[in-house]
């Protein structure tokens, strides 16, 4: 699995746990809203442009600033899936 493809099976992995804390309306506009990055209606990633490490930072931080550290925990396990891949603050 290439780098570009982790990141997307990672970043649709964050969407669903997120779909299912904020619901599915709620956790798809927001990353949307995330620059680089495209999602369908199923919150599946099809694309990401530019830095793949970048866009998921990003995507983190934007579900951050809605429910703060319970966030950051509840993704704890999605994380240790992908070891290889740098970790976001």
């Amino acid at each position: 699995m290439d780098e570009k493809t982790r990141y997307v099976a990672i970043i649709t992995e964050i969407i669903a746990r997120q779909s299912i804390i904020l619901g599915p309306d709620i956790a798809l506009l927001k990353a949307r809203s995330v620059v680089g990055l495209t999602v369908d209606d199923k919150g599946i990633v099809t694309d990401i442009k530019g830095d793949g490490n970048v866009v998921l930072q990003q995507l983190v931080n934007t579900y951050v600033e809605l429910s703060g550290m319970i966030v950051k925990n509840a993704l704890g396990s999605i994380f240790e899936k992908y070891p290889d891949l740098n970790k976001v603050n």
